[in-house]
């Protein structure tokens, strides 16, 4: 497991995670790729993280998590960037990626940080 993973995703919370980038990538807003989720992030403006798991080297993701609890923005991960760069409407792998608007996907959006907070208490 990369160092930046805090803890194990279902199956079931990482395809919500790839299907809610899609959603807020039609109809909200989002951020691809490391260097702007990590401003988005700063700026306080991301309602949610998403992160690849088969990123090299790890040391690019190594900040998030940290990062993101510092300004409470809930987070995830997913196992992997090619997919999440598809899922974000990229022809090239993403490492992460911010929703900033989820558009259309906002119920998704509660759903899945809900989900994510019950899997960190049983986890943490």
């Amino acid at each position: 497991m990369p160092m930046y993973v805090r803890f194990k995703v279902t199956k079931e919370l990482e395809s919500m995670a790839y299907e809610l980038v899609e959603r807020a990538r039609d109809t909200g807003k989002i951020s691809k790729g490391t260097n702007e989720t990590t401003k988005q992030v700063e700026r306080g403006l991301a309602k949610l993280v998403i992160m690849a798991e088969d990123v090299s080297p790890e040391e690019i993701l190594a900040h998030m998590p940290l990062l993101c609890e510092e300004k409470n923005i809930p987070y995830t991960y997913v196992p992997s960037k090619k997919e999440l760069g598809a899922a974000a409407g990229l022809e090239v792998a993403a490492a992460s990626v911010a929703i900033i608007d989820p558009g259309e996907a906002k119920d998704e959006l509660e759903e899945l940080i809900k989900k994510l907070e019950e899997v960190k208490k049983k986890q943490g």
